[in-house]
């Protein structure tokens, strides 16, 4: 029995989300599983002949409605950011920044003129995007950032690092967020413009099978049309923040259900002492615990698609998913690595390389910290941000 049998999960989808994580657990199986591995062990992936068969199952801003995304619920894209992180993290990563950050700023706050030019290419994975808010001295403090666009006549100019932005080496275009006189707003930027710079991020650790790099922009010329109309302030980058985070929500579980799985086949099969591991009380003990836990972690992200498909899901909830599940997550793949033994470092097998992974989105999107501040100033009707 598997994890996701045990309390019969799959019973509280609609057939049409189940046949929709089913088709993305099959297009994992064949693009991602058999790859995978060489993609993170040499850090590199061909992310964009990747990208395009992503787009061809619609699952580049699947969220989404209209310029050719395919508009399906809360829950069923919940799920393919599951079946898409029990591949690797860094393949969910790709369709995050993708759809909920890239394409999402652009469906929510762009222009007709900007959606009709990039979504319909973005959903079919034949442009790439990237999101950048992050900055070299700035993360978990967004308003800090240093990056401004100044007017130059009715052209802006923009200037200002980005740095850990996934899919940059890879990526076409940029939504770009900059300080002007009247406060925060976002920039569509072709990144072919004279004065960007890209530079891929190397020796990383971690999401070894994504892009990651830095953006610098030297006094960029954009004309006024690259603005996003209707990006008003620091709400417009936390709300596409908070797109990308429900997706972890679920992303995560996918990553704790391929250590589970593979613990319990590496247990059932492995024999000590003459018999099968899985057959020590302390082995079931474990396996028993972690699968509640994943159980848990996917009830609270079922429960939280619900509550977005009925327009009632608000950001402090997705705070207490992206908290929970997260850090279950990494929970379950270091318990699970010990029942592997000196195998479980192997990247014969995934769990490592699971473990690994989770160490970056334990951080990225909101740290498990801000995310506990964000609860506690809901609970308590008190900021302890500064």
């Amino acid at each position: 029995m598997t994890p996701q049998e045990l309390l019969a999960l799959d019973s509280l989808l609609t057939a049409e989300e189940a046949a929709f994580a089913d088709s993305v657990r099959r297009l994992v199986g064949d693009v991602v599983r058999p790859h995978v591995a060489q993609w993170y062990e040499t850090g590199v992936t061909p992310v964009r002949d990747l990208a395009r068969e992503l787009g061809k199952l619609g699952l580049l801003g699947a969220h989404l409605t209209g310029y050719g995304c395919a508009g399906v619920s809360a829950v069923a894209y919940g799920l393919s950011c599951l079946e898409l992180e029990a591949g690797d993290s860094g393949v969910r990563s790709l369709v995050s920044v993708q759809g909920s950050l890239a394409m999402y700023a652009i469906w929510k706050y762009g222009s007709e003129e900007q959606k009709q030019e990039w979504l319909p290419r973005m959903a079919a994975g034949e442009a790439i995007g990237c999101f950048g808010l992050t900055e070299p001295d700035h993360g978990s403090d967004p308003a800090g950032m240093t990056t401004r666009a100044v007017r130059d006549g009715d052209d802006w100019l923009l200037t200002g690092t980005k740095m850990w932005i996934t899919n940059a080496p890879v990526a076409e275009l940029a939504v770009v967020w900059a300080k002007v006189d009247q406060g925060v707003t976002g920039f569509v930027v072709p990144l072919d413009l004279p004065g960007v710079t890209v530079n891929e991020i190397h020796n990383k650790l971690s999401l070894r099978a994504s892009a990651t790099g830095e953006l610098v922009f030297d006094r960029v010329r954009l004309p006024a049309s690259a603005q996003l109309p209707e990006a008003r302030g620091l709400k417009a980058p936390l709300s596409c923040l908070t797109e990308a985070r429900y997706g972890i929500v679920w992303g995560a579980l996918g990553a704790a259900r391929d250590c589970l799985e593979t613990a319990i086949d590496y247990t059932t099969t492995r024999t000590q002492f003459g018999r099968p591991l899985a057959g020590f009380q302390l082995t079931q003990a474990k396996l028993a615990d972690l699968t509640l836990e994943y159980q848990k972690g996917w009830l609270l992200a079922h429960h939280l698609g619900r509550l977005a498909d009925s327009g009632q899901l608000k950001p402090e909830q997705v705070s207490v998913g992206k908290l929970n599940n997260v850090r279950e997550a990494i929970a379950i793949a270091r318990t699970c690595r010990t029942m592997l033994g000196a195998n479980g470092i192997s990247g014969e097998y995934p769990i490592m390389r699971h473990a690994n992974n989770l160490e970056s989105v334990l951080t990225y999107e909101g740290t498990s910290e801000v995310h506990q501040l964000v609860i506690g100033q809901k609970l308590t009707g008190l900021s302890a941000f500064a």
